[in-house]
């Protein structure tokens, strides 16, 4: 997983001209935008965030000609100035480049390249969008068939977004039919003061119910009048309306 890309055309391909590349698509009026709503002023939990005002669609599309140099196995330390970058939008890029990468990755060590790098910089995935590119696709997709015994250290963190990427992971297991990491997280977080961890959950269930309606409503069933607003609602959108009601109105 470390060696270097084999020819000239593809060392001209440089990371550092993504950045250039995104910075000159900057929008002022979307970075302000962007600022509030993620809530960037002191206090928050975006506090100090900086925006270049890129739609993810945008994004996406920049990257799109460093997806196939990502694969040729270069360096993981290459997309590092990505990751750390000031700018909230290059930093996405990073995360979506990784879970790109992985997707596309068989080898079981460079599985585990790409995971032990993305738990190393994990203190860079700080904010939710960038935790809902990345964590499911890299943290839940390498821990599938493995102890998940990181996530259940994530999950007790004072870390909002590390307590986020332990709830989003599962999203990976919820997709094959597990579901006891999920539930037990869900359950543990009933307390958390954070809405953004509120949301996960809710999140998490509610795809839970799409894979089995059952288990949803039998966690509903011991959990919902403990419940945060946002959580519950989240989880039961999807549900019957009049069993989405009896939740709301606790006469289920």
């Amino acid at each position: 997983m470390s060696i270097s890309p084999k020819n000239t055309a593809d060392n001209d391909l440089k990371f550092d001209r993504l950045i250039e590349d995104l910075v000159a698509r900057r929008n002022d009026e979307i970075a302000a935008h962007s600022q509030r709503f993620f809530k960037t002023g002191e206090g928050e939990y975006g506090a100090g965030d900086k925006f270049l005002g890129l739609r993810v669609p945008v994004v996406r599309e920049a990257i799109k000609p460093y997806v196939k140099k990502l694969q040729t196995d270069i360096p993981l330390n290459e997309v590092t100035p990505l990751i750390q970058h000031e700018y909230h939008e290059i930093r996405l890029a990073g995360q979506l480049l990784l879970a790109t990468r992985f997707k596309r990755t068989k080898k079981e060590s460079d599985r585990a390249a790409l995971y032990q790098y993305y738990l190393s910089h994990k203190d860079y995935v700080n904010n939710w969008d960038l935790v809902d590119s990345s964590a499911h696709v890299i943290c839940g997709g390498y821990l599938l068939d493995k102890p998940k015994d990181l996530l259940f250290d994530l999950v007790i963190s004072n870390n909002l977004w590390h307590r986020r990427i332990a709830v989003i992971s599962c999203f990976a297991f919820i997709k094959q039919g597990q579901f006891d990491t999920v539930l037990t997280f869900c359950e543990q977080l009933l307390s958390d003061k954070e809405d953004l961890i509120h949301k996960a959950c809710g999140w998490m269930l509610r795809e839970v119910g799409k894979q089995n309606h059952e288990v949803l409503v039998t966690f509903l069933d011991q959990h919902y009048h403990k419940m945060p607003r946002t959580m519950l609602r989240y989880a039961i959108e999807k549900l019957e309306e009049t069993l989405r009601q009896s939740y709301l109105k606790g006469t289920r």
